[in-house]
């Protein structure tokens, strides 16, 4: 039998999708009305502390101060060994051109090269060596401190971070409550619509009252689907955010409304000077540039090396050498002692050190800089957060007003007490009402998390 290219191509596509709807496991799963992989299918549920979590492993960002931080630790562990005592074990095998013979019994030297001991020369030796130098310390503790500032900066970026995930989080539910809110508007929107084409039928209204609801609902239906797009949106920024690999099955919990305390203000500047990373990596910042500007005067100081050699240094390679029918050890041990002096070095040294200066001095400014903005936000933020508790009780009490606004002038309105523009009006106060309370809670819990970067204290219900 002869088969087309069609053909092929036809049942290569068809073939599969009709072996999987007729498919023992899709047929029990449609009868008993629950999908296949239903345990695949089932959303990951998050709480505010879950994301988090995740988004501290999956946040490059994040990871990139983390590791920066882990760099400056290996940093400050490496000058430090520095300091301490090397130890080596050293082989070496010298073959020199010999002086001949003739020259060697009248000159005596066995050798061509005057430096050398002999023809063939043989080192094998463990060396101990410690340098004393006072450059070396201050390095030690520069580096010290530039890990402290790197220590700070990934908190400063943990915190970011957290201000990053709140924000997407209860944007997240407030999308999601936006949602519910146009679904309920744009069902508002269409029995309004036929109150009004009921209320034509039977004389009581005009047209134009039909034609303004209708207006109105197709207003509700796209302000449905733009709700729709919002929480698709806020959805997928988040999942990006916080999961490794692309996912959108998840749920967050329903905790927008919940009441969180506001911490007092003595309490948040209290905790802010103690805890605040800018000002800390701020702090570290100086000192560090301060142990730079020690190290760079140490280039002054003199420098002493210690070297102590043990092992062999003979013609042969043998712990033992044999002369004259007697046996003598080629073990041995020596003691190199180094002192180096500074004398000249066309002022390279004095330039290092106003250099290091000149970074210590603005290191201090930003330090000043650091300490005025820190005392700037604490009052601004906690202006802000103050301001959005204490409008949280009159959004909902406005949200509410609304919802029974709405319903008390549909009545009038079937019973012939209020025009259409009253209708329309009070549905839109509702859906502004509504929307401004889910806004506000948003805001209420991103200016926490904006004091959580000052206090270091994420206030959660």
């Amino acid at each position: 039998m002869q088969w087309s290219a069609a053909s092929l191509v036809y049942f290569a596509c068809v073939l599969p999708s009709v072996a999987q709807e007729t498919s023992p496991a899709r047929t029990s799963a449609q009868q008993s009305g629950k999908p296949a992989n239903a345990a695949a299918a089932a959303p990951v549920r998050l709480t505010l502390q879950d994301a988090l979590d995740r988004a501290r492993k999956n946040s490059v960002q994040f990871q990139a101060a983390v590791t920066n931080a882990g760099i400056a630790r290996q940093d400050s562990r490496q000058a430090f060994d520095a300091l301490l005592p090397s130890v080596t074990y050293n082989n070496s095998a010298i073959y020199t051109q010999g002086a001949g013979p003739v020259a060697a019994a009248a000159t005596g030297v066995p050798v061509v090269f005057i430096a050398n001991n002999a023809v063939h020369e043989y080192i094998s030796q463990g060396n101990v060596h410690e340098g004393i130098d006072v450059a070396a310390v201050a390095n030690f503790r520069k580096v010290s401190a530039a890990a402290a500032v790197a220590k700070w900066q990934a908190e400063i970026a943990s915190r970011g971070l957290v201000v990053t995930v709140t924000q997407g989080y209860y944007g997240v539910a407030a999308a999601q409550q936006k949602l519910e809110t146009a679904k309920r508007n744009a069902h508002e929107g269409e029995r309004f619509f036929k109150i009004t084409q009921e209320l034509e039928q039977g004389g009581e209204v005009a047209h134009a009252d039909v034609i303004k609801a209708e207006l109105q609902m197709r207003e509700r239906q796209r302000a449905l689907q733009e709700a729709q797009l919002g929480f698709l949106n806020a959805r997928l920024d988040f999942a990006v955010l916080i999961f490794p690999n692309f996912e959108d099955n998840f749920e967050v919990t329903d905790d927008l409304h919940a009441a969180v305390p506001l911490p007092t203000l003595a309490e948040v500047q209290e905790r802010a000077a103690r805890d605040n990373p800018d000002l800390r990596a701020a702090l570290a910042a100086v000192q560090e540039f301060n142990h730079g500007v020690f190290g760079a005067r140490a280039g002054y100081f003199p420098s002493l090396t210690l070297d102590y050699f043990y092992g062999i240094d003979a013609t042969r390679f043998a712990t033992h050498t044999v002369f004259n029918g007697q046996r003598f050890s080629n073990l041995g041990s020596s003691v190199v002692a180094t002192l180096g002096i500074p004398i000249w070095n066309w002022g390279a040294t004095q330039s290092r050190v106003k250099q290091a200066e000149l970074r210590r001095d603005q290191a201090k400014r930003e330090l000043s800089l650091a300490q005025r903005r820190l005392l700037a936000q604490i009052r601004s933020l906690y202006a802000e957060a103050e301001t959005v508790l204490n409008e949280q009780e009159g959004l909902n009490r406005s949200a509410q007003l609304s919802e029974e606004s709405l319903k008390l002038v549909t009545l009038r309105y079937q019973n012939g007490e209020s025009t259409v523009l009253e209708v329309v009006d009070a549905q839109n106060t509702f859906a502004q009402a509504n929307g401004a309370y889910q806004d506000g809670a948003v805001r209420y819990r991103v200016a926490l998390a904006n004091l959580q970067t000052l206090t270091g204290v994420l206030t959660t219900p």
